[in-house]
Order: C-alpha cells, then sequence, then structure tokens
C-alpha cells in the first residue's frame, strides 16, 4: 500500500503540477493557425481546410497530436474567421488534452506589404485516466506486472478540468521577407485538477521567412517558377526554448526540406526531412489540395534507436477565390507565398 501511495502521489505530481511544453509541428508551413492566429484568412481562395497528425516516439509510448483547422477569407478584411481544434494523447494514463478555438483575423496593407493581426479564444479540456496507472500493489516481486490485478490505492476524485484560453498573433509580409510573433495561453489558464493553482505558461512564437526566387528574369507564370525559403522559427514557454531553422526547395508543385532543431534546453533535438505535394485542380482559379510528409530523426541523447523518430503528416485543400472584386486592396505581398 505504501509503495502504490508513493506512486500515485509520484504520476499525479507529474500529471498536475509538471508545466508541460505545448507540442510543436515540423511542418509549421502546413498548421498556419497553430502557428500564428494572423495568418488565418490569408490565402488565395474563399475557403481552407488545414490537418495535422503527428506521431512522436513510437517506441517511447503512446504520444499523438492533432491539429485541424478551417478559415474564410473575407477580402474586405483582408483576413477572415476560422474555427482550430487540437487533440494530445500522451503516455499510458491517456492524458488526453482537446481544445477547441474560434480566431479572427485583419489586415491592412499596400502594394508594397501586409500588417494582419490575428486573436483567438476558446476552451480547452484536459483529462486522465486513473484506471490505466499501475501501482505498487501490482507488481509481483519475482514475477513482476499481474495482469488485470486492481489495485487499492485511492485514486484522486477528479479527472477533468475546462479552461478558457487565448492567443494572439501579428504578421508582417514585405517584398520576400515574412515575419511573425505569436503569443498563446494569453490569459494563463489555471489547469488544476485539485483547485491548488497550476497556470499554463504563455507560450511565445517568433518567426521568420525569406523567399528567394531562382528565376529572376524569366518570364514565366508563378506557379513555375522555383524557390528556395529558409525560415527560423523559435518558440518559448517557461523555462523552454526550442529553435528550429532549415529550408525548402519548392519548383512548381513539390517542396522538399530540411531541418534541423534544438531541444528545450537548447540542445541537439532532431534533424527534420519534408516532403509536400500540391494537387493543383486548375491553375487559373487556385484550387487545390496539398499532401505532406515528415520524418525527424531525434539527435538527441536518448537517441534514434531508442525512439524511432517522429513522422507527421499533413492534408489541406482550398477552394478558388470568387469574390475578387471585394478586395480592400490588391496586389500586396502575402504569407502563402512562402508556404
Amino acid at each position: 500500500m505504501k509503495k502504490g501511495f508513493l506512486l500515485l502521489v509520484c504520476c499525479f505530481s507529474v500529471v498536475l503540477f509538471a508545466k508541460a511544453q505545448d507540442n510543436v509541428y515540423s511542418q509549421f508551413f502546413n498548421a498556419p493557425i497553430y502557428l500564428n492566429p494572423a495568418l488565418n484568412g490569408q490565402f488565395d481562395g474563399d475557403f481552407r481546410i488545414n490537418a495535422s497528425y503527428r506521431s512522436q516516439w513510437s517506441n517511447v509510448g503512446n504520444l499523438t497530436y492533432m491539429n485541424a483547422s478551417v478559415d474564410y477569407n473575407i477580402p474586405r478584411f483582408g483576413g477572415g474567421i476560422g474555427l482550430m481544434f487540437n487533440r494530445s494523447n500522451e503516455g499510458t494514463a491517456a492524458f488526453v488534452k482537446n481544445s477547441i478555438a474560434s480566431v479572427y483575423s485583419y489586415s491592412v496593407g499596400s502594394e508594397d506589404y501586409t500588417l494582419s493581426f490575428g486573436l483567438q479564444a476558446g476552451i480547452t479540456n484536459r483529462q486522465v485516466d486513473y484506471s490505466k496507472l499501475i501501482f505498487g500493489d501490482q507488481i509481483d516481486p519475482r514475477l513482476g506486472y499481474i495482469p488485470g490485478s486492481s489495485s487499492n490505492a485511492e485514486t484522486p476524485g477528479y479527472n477533468s478540468k475546462y479552461y478558457f484560453d487565448s492567443g494572439l498573433g501579428i504578421n508582417l509580409v514585405a517584398g520576400n521577407i515574412m515575419i511573425g510573433m505569436a503569443v498563446q495561453h494569453l490569459n494563463r489558464p489555471d489547469q488544476s485538477f485539485t483547485g491548488t493553482p497550476s497556470q499554463v505558461p504563455m507560450r511565445f512564437t517568433a518567426h521568420a521567412s525569406y523567399r528567394i526566387n531562382l528565376n529572376p528574369y524569366d518570364n514565366v507564370d508563378e506557379i513555375d517558377k522555383s524557390f528556395i525559403i529558409p525560415s527560423v522559427v523559435i518558440y518559448k514557454q517557461d523555462y523552454a526554448n526550442m529553435i528550429n531553422g532549415g529550408f525548402e526547395y519548392k519548383r512548381k508543385n513539390i517542396s522538399a526540406g530540411i531541418w534541423y532543431r534544438t531541444d528545450n534546453q537548447g540542445g541537439s533535438n532532431a534533424v527534420v526531412v519534408s516532403l509536400v505535394f500540391d494537387l493543383i485542380f486548375n491553375r487559373d482559379t487556385g484550387e487545390k489540395m496539398r499532401f505532406g510528409l515528415s520524418h525527424d530523426a531525434s539527435t538527441s541523447k536518448i537517441g534514434y534507436s531508442s525512439t524511432s523518430g517522429s513522422t507527421e503528416g499533413s492534408l489541406s485543400y482550398q477552394t478558388p477565390m470568387t469574390r475578387e472584386q471585394d478586395y480592400r486592396y490588391t496586389g500586396g505581398p502575402r504569407c502563402y507565398h512562402f508556404y
């Protein structure tokens, strides 16, 4: 019983009091609203759907993450409205977190620049299944864990928590440069199951991209050109700092990228390779579907052989623009040129 109680306390403390960091997506460019609410509605179409799924460290445990969003472009705002859903499932105790948020964005600009602002607000639920935990009185000293056994350890009375969450972002596109910043968990919500305060630390994101045209003197359509797009994304949440840097080579409807990411303490974390295909249904209207696949090869101390790395897939669909006459301004640079 004492062992069971101590194990319960340890597991419960990790779940309740550890300030876990938000997950990040290797294909950040295919989860634009998760990266920055200011990227909501910033595309050359009417309606867009994005979805990403990430399986992390399959040899270590059950760590899966999903992001899905829909956004609607309102040209007279230069932005739009959107809805985003996130789900994470971590560990054998099924520590699950679901969130849904509405997003609004607005832009100002000219033919030389586009400055967009985004606001995000929603509800998050986190819960844990204590029945999936193994306690000391379920472990035989000689045989180990006894399948089907039950524990006499007393579990806490609460396993679910709802809270309001918010965020904001800003993004600037000027010529071939894009720079943006975002803050999530702006209100620092209390995520505690027990009533003892445990605030979610704010997550700060800064990102920058530069587009290099490899065909500057060729008289060809934008879709037929080739580009190299170096990017860097910096995440900071509580005491954790992470940097993701690399570049994409984009030619017509295919993009290939390579990235290097540091861990929370600034050490080596992973090398990432990505491949993205755009299936363009109509060159004139811009209707398209995108498929993306990436893999993280762990370079941290835990090693690739121990984790099997992380695999991520993405899918998006974009309908054509039918209301071009409603644009507040035309010809300005947009963020969708960078992904």
